[in-house]
């Protein structure tokens, strides 16, 4: 059977765009060499995380009721039961998937697939090997964690994204190597859960793609709760102990210090899965390990496409793996194509406070030439957040002088993550700031934060 497209991993990605081609019409093919379909993100990454953030933001209620007039004696954080809250979250939506695929007529092969010629994968799996072909492959592969030289993870000592979901107990104590989205995210959760915990980064700042204020804001909150952060640190000599492990920091001020804790997470970043899919010989080009597209996420090789984690330039965020294989699967299919947008993808990281952010900071915008106007605006005189006890970061505006122009927005607070996507849309629109001054807040609400924002960038805004 010659299929119409053939899509090679099952992340958010790679699902979405089997869906996309079954509801056009194309005889579709998913293939998968993991026993669920969900990728990742779904497995191991975006959807369990958040659902430990979550139990964390609840536990830390529970501990501090009293200030809400509400009295728990002695609660108890139950680790397992928290464990099997995740995976049943996870099973719950990898079934969904599964339930998608039928749906919408995907053949789903389960093995491991590779390149194997012009239009073929070859897929391996317990009973052996199969060709399948297609008129166009999409390769979603997706990524893994970056492991420091010479260390493997294990069930409790050294950690990446998915050892540390499956703790059966909170550590005492948590090192965190990078302070990234991955690292800053588990270091408030596992903080909340009651670990000691300790963030080292190389780079002069956390959270290092995000504005510098909202930088520079997450690193007060953390330390003012007790999270250790220690940024321009060189971490080296990793050695596993009888009761954890014990590292060499090279601290930003000069001084050498011996570190130990339970527990070290690895979050240094991401590898794609670029290897052993059998690019060698196509005309598929790389650049650092990342394959190379052209708007409409081809590659080199004619009838190949690739989203998502493997793809040189773009942000390895779920969301920008399903738009790519919007995109990708639209041309495909001989339909109208917007390509993806660098300059309106949001990032979101589930911290507390939380961040969400689009477009440019403040920096980028001054370096690109822009006469910039900021405009920013405190959580702490929001009601709405006061009603929260949620009182840390701010809302910060980066506009065009000129025209009003957005050409940023920067979000740390309570619920930034979900608040961004006003300002996306916004800017997806072109609305300018006078088009969100203009734009009615419904009151109390943490939007509201917004709209006094973009009234702060002409210095009107009424509550700060």
């Amino acid at each position: 059977m010659t299929y119409d497209v053939i899509v090679l991993g099952s992340g958010p990605g790679g699902y979405s765009a089997a869906v996309r081609a079954g509801q056009y019409g194309l005889k579709t093919a998913l293939i998968e060499k993991d026993a669920r379909l969900g990728g990742c993100c779904l497995l191991v990454g975006c959807i369990p995380t958040k659902a430990f953030l979550h139990t964390a933001d609840v536990w830390h209620h529970f501990q501090h009721s009293v200030e809400e007039g509400i009295h728990c004696e002695n609660p108890r954080l139950d680790f397992p039961l928290v464990g099997d809250r995740k995976n049943k979250i996870v099973s719950k939506h990898a079934k969904g998937v599964e339930f998608l695929m039928r749906k919408n007529k995907v053949d789903v092969i389960k093995g491991y697939g590779r390149l194997a010629g012009a239009g073929k994968i070859e897929v391996t799996a317990e009973g052996g090997k199969q060709i399948v072909e297609a008129k166009n492959i999409v390769l979603a592969t997706g990524s893994e964690a970056r492991m420091l030289p010479g260390l493997q993870p294990d069930a409790k000592r050294i950690l990446t994204n998915i050892e540390i979901l499956d703790l059966r107990e909170v550590p005492k104590s948590l090192a965190i190597l990078g302070a990234g989205a991955v690292g800053v995210e588990f270091a408030s959760c596992f903080h909340r859960f009651g670990s000691k915990v300790s963030i080292f980064e190389m780079l002069p700042r956390i959270v290092p793609v995000e504005d510098e204020e909202v930088s520079k804001e997450l690193e007060r909150v953390f330390k003012k709760s007790g999270i250790r952060v220690e940024t321009g640190a060189k971490v080296g000599n990793v050695q596993k102990t009888d009761c954890g492990v014990r590292f060499t920091a090279a601290l930003a001020n000069g001084k050498e210090e011996t570190v130990e804790a339970e527990a070290l997470l690895v979050a240094i970043g991401r590898k794609p899965n670029t290897e052993n899919i059998g690019l060698e010989g196509t005309r598929v080009q790389l650049d650092r390990e990342f394959i190379q597209v052209n708007p409409f996420q081809q590659t080199g090789e004619p009838g190949v496409y690739a989203i998502g984690d493997i793809v040189a330039g773009t942000p390895q965020l779920a969301h920008v793996a399903t738009a790519q294989g919007m995109v990708a699967i639209a041309h495909i299919a001989g339909k109208p194509v917007t390509p993806v947008n660098q300059g309106r993808i949001p990032g979101a990281t589930y911290t507390d406070p939380g961040i969400g952010s689009v477009g440019l900071t403040e920096a980028q915008a001054r370096a690109a030439g822009h006469a910039v106007k900021i405009g920013k605006f405190p959580f702490g005189a929001n009601s709405k957040a006061s009603i929260l006890g949620k009182h840390d970061g701010f809302v910060k505006i980066v506009a065009d002088q000129k025209h009003g122009e957005i050409l940023g927005v920067h979000i740390i607070g309570p619920e930034a993550f979900e608040l961004i996507s006003e300002g996306v849309l916004a800017m997806e629109a072109e609305a300018t700031v006078d088009t969100l001054i203009h734009t009615i807040h419904a009151h109390p609400t943490l939007y509201e934060a917004m709209g006094e924002a973009f009234n702060a960038v002409y210095g009107q805004a009424i509550n700060a």
